[in-house]
């Protein structure tokens, strides 16, 4: 079986019994890095019997076939992380599609996670969220990213490193508006945890200084007043299907309707902006 293993993400203390466990008795242990794994056995007290072997980001595809083998021979494949849970931006996501396609068992050891905990105390809007990951590192790329993210309503997760921490705030200001609500929320369940809250403007001023650890960012999503249009774009609309043809009368009551604004308020828009 192959056993997805969430590791705490700041606080030893944080992990459950069922981690002890599954470490002390894995046949296999792949490790994002072999060291903190050895940290984390020697904080819960464990040593493990199975074997150890590193499982990052330059061996994943390599050290996949090896670990699907040792799982068609019966053995308890465990993957861990430094934090949180594998195959969520980190390792384990290729061995999972293989083992899945294979037909082998898997399952998870929940617990601890960057995703849910910042979003638990970020104070934003928690009943639907996506998780975006890292937005890309290029400028371009990022601001196409964040572009096509304009319209989300849903609350949204992000990593980043704190190096770019300012640059991701600034371009997020840039595509969803400066005051648009947010969180950075830095070494989760660590000594030294902070949550800083504000637009998305404030924060990147806050960012220019030195920002340190593990960041983790849960952005607002568009609300229904950024959504709606204003009247100068329904008149515009308005202008659009008039020259496509549609009656004036026709094509106000359509963009009213479309828009949820009163047809008299448009209508007298329309005729104030006319010629």
């Amino acid at each position: 079986m192959l056993v997805l293993a969430a590791a705490p993400i700041g606080q030893p203390k944080d992990a459950s019994p069922r981690l002890r466990e599954v470490l002390a008795t894995a046949d296999v242990i792949a490790a994002e890095d072999t060291r903190r794994l050895r940290r984390l056995t020697a904080d819960l007290e464990v040593t493990p019997a199975g074997r150890v072997v590193s499982y990052y980001d330059a061996n994943e595809s390599a050290r996949a076939a090896e670990l699907l083998e040792a799982l068609r021979e019966g053995r308890t494949v465990v993957v861990i992380t430094d934090a949180g849970m594998p195959g969520v931006s980190d390792p384990g996501y290729r061995l999972t599609r293989l083992a899945v396609e294979a037909g082998l068992p898997v399952t998870a050891l929940p617990g601890p996670s960057a995703v849910t905990t910042a979003l638990a105390v970020s104070g934003l809007p928690s009943d639907r969220f996506c998780f975006e990951g890292f937005p890309p590192r290029k400028p371009g790329e990022r601001a196409r990213r964040l572009a096509s993210l304009a319209a989300e309503e849903r609350t949204m997760v992000f990593f980043e490193a704190p190096h770019r921490l300012r640059a991701t705030l600034e371009a997020m200001a840039e595509a969803f508006g400066p005051g648009r609500p947010a969180a950075v929320c830095r070494e989760l369940t660590k000594t030294y945890e902070e949550v800083r809250r504000g637009g998305l403007g404030e924060l990147a001023g806050w960012a220019a200084g030195e920002v340190r650890g593990e960041i983790t960012l849960v952005v607002a999503g568009r609300t229904a007043e950024e959504a709606a249009p204003g009247i100068d774009e329904l008149v515009e609309e308005v202008a659009r299907r008039e020259t496509a043809g549609v009656p004036r009368k026709q094509a106000i009551v359509e963009v009213a309707k479309a828009a949820g604004v009163s047809r008299r308020d448009l209508y007298n828009a329309v005729h104030t902006s006319s010629p």
